[in-house]
């Protein structure tokens, strides 16, 4: 007897890209340069690669700026659906990064709020052995969502 028929799930391909990068300034430009170069070859849209782009530029010099990390690790994940983007460092931070509310002079303290402008979802998670945390944002592959903006948080 045969086994019962199933319809093939809808075939949605995985893209993956990975940069590790020492903890110095000058990685927030190599990370935005590979991952244009990664985003052009996977054909993402223009608007879509600008906005990825931002992101990555935001967590990495999060990375930089508030962790004592001796490297880090930027990755992408591209399916048919998400596209999500990584920054892996050791944690080596005084503080979980959280949206601020940033007076009208401040210089910083909005990186965070455009990681959650533009993205559909953000968060921050250790990494399996708790040797480091990933900063994680999320952004539909086929351009952007409405969603409400999640609240500033001290």
């Amino acid at each position: 007897m045969c086994p019962p028929t199933r319809r093939a799930a809808a075939y949605e391909p995985h893209r993956a890209g990975v940069l590790g990068l020492p903890a110095v300034p000058a990685s927030a430009g190599e990370a935005r340069r590979t991952v244009r170069e990664l985003l052009e070859e996977w054909a993402v849209t223009p608007d879509l690669r600008e906005d990825t782009l931002l992101i990555t530029s935001e967590l990495v010099t999060n990375a930089l700026t508030h962790t004592t990390s001796e490297w880090i690790v930027c990755r992408l994940h591209l399916t048919g659906q998400r596209l999500r983007i990584e920054v892996e460092d050791q944690n080596c931070g005084h503080a979980q990064p959280a949206r601020r509310r940033p007076g009208p002079d401040d210089q910083n303290g909005r990186g965070l709020m455009l990681v959650g402008m533009l993205s559909s979802d953000w968060g921050v998670d250790e990494t399996p052995q708790r040797s480091g945390r990933v900063v994680w944002a999320e952004l539909p592959s086929e351009g952007r969502e409405t969603a409400e903006p999640a609240p500033p948080t001290a």
